[in-house]
């Protein structure tokens, strides 16, 4: 089982390694063309790991699916992974929004922004990691917690409802202020560097006050995330994994998606519905348990109308402005 583990690790360990030793080793600007294909690439690898969770989990490989927390079926354990993988994809759009101010915020040049990324999913994967372990420990301990969870999420559904994430306040960032004391900060970028050295002392550059604020931004959007995954299951590796893909995929569809978010007004919407339905599917977990299957499909069609919807009202506006500009004035 630990051996599942291991190779999984250094699975994903080895792809990051290639991703900024080889294939990101130069810095550049990502433009929309390669955004695209490396989110492409990381929807793919995730798609084909759902057919190894199937066969691994029916053949119980390593010992997969033997212990008293996991999915015993192989068709079961690739629809769990698939709906949370999902889940965390379409909750990750949020975080994409807010990483773009974070950015505009301190004018952080395009041809810098992917080694932060990097570096912020890499702490992000350890952190959610240590989050995952603690969640399900909690849920087997105390068998409540399923409960506390889910009126958690229709909290933050209806603060995410009400709340805007149209500013950012370093200054109030417990991590920023923490840092700013122990090394002091250059006024200006230092290319790709996250410290520089000035003599006999060390700095930091905004270029880390940034990805700090990423990671703890990160921080509080996992705190949404895993308790919506533990409503599908709580088998530690299908939650680990199905959230390791979804980050992974996260710097690419930034790159893709940044410059679009805009056009997705009703995207949020759909955020909130599919939290609140996850914190109602939790509380009623035991006694009216919902199929994974009806799940993966109310949350694939909220997602679909909240796109839809964007894209139609989108263009009913363009169509409107292109109306007024042909209408003669009238004297």
């Amino acid at each position: 089982m630990w051996l599942l583990w291991i190779g999984f690790i250094i699975i994903i360990l080895l792809l990051l390694f290639l991703d900024l030793g080889v294939f990101n080793r130069r810095v550049h600007v990502i433009k929309a063309k390669e955004a695209l294909l490396w989110t492409l690439f990381w929807i793919v690898l995730a798609l084909l790991f759902d057919i190894f969770i199937y066969y691994a989990y029916k053949g119980n490989w390593f010992g997969i699916g033997l212990g008293e927390d996991h999915i015993k079926s192989g068709a079961d354990a690739a629809l769990k992974y698939f709906t949370g993988y999902i889940i965390e994809k379409s909750l990750s759009m949020d975080n994409i929004f807010v990483i773009a101010m974070i950015f505009s915020y301190f004018k952080i040049p395009a041809m810098y922004q992917h080694r932060v990324l990097f570096w912020g999913i890499l702490g992000a994967l350890i952190l959610r990691g240590i989050m995952i372990i603690a969640g399900t420990a909690l849920i087997h301990k105390f068998s409540w917690m399923i409960f506390v969870f889910g009126a958690f999420l229709i909290v933050t559904a209806i603060k995410m409802l009400i709340t805007r994430h149209d500013t950012i306040e370093p200054e109030k960032n417990i991590l920023i202020r923490a840092a700013k004391k122990i090394y002091p900060v250059t006024s200006e970028l230092h290319g790709a560097k996250f410290f520089i050295r000035d003599g006999h002392k060390h700095s930091m550059t905004p270029l880390f006050l940034v990805l700090l604020i990423i990671e703890s931004t990160d921080v509080l959007f996992a705190v949404d995330s895993i308790p919506a995954i533990f409503a599908v299951t709580t088998d530690p590796f299908i939650v680990f994994t199905s959230n390791v893909f979804a980050i992974l995929g996260l710097r690419s569809l930034y790159f893709a998606l940044a410059a679009m978010m805009e056009q997705f007004r009703y995207l949020k919407i759909s955020l909130v519905f599919i939290l609140a339905y996850v914190g109602v599917k939790m509380i009623f977990s035991h006694s009216y348990p919902i199929p994974t299957l009806v799940s993966l499909s109310i949350i694939a069609v909220i997602l679909f109308v909240g796109v839809a919807a964007s894209i139609m009202v989108g263009k009913l506006e363009k169509e409107g402005k292109h109306n007024r500009k042909k209408k003669p004035d009238i004297e």
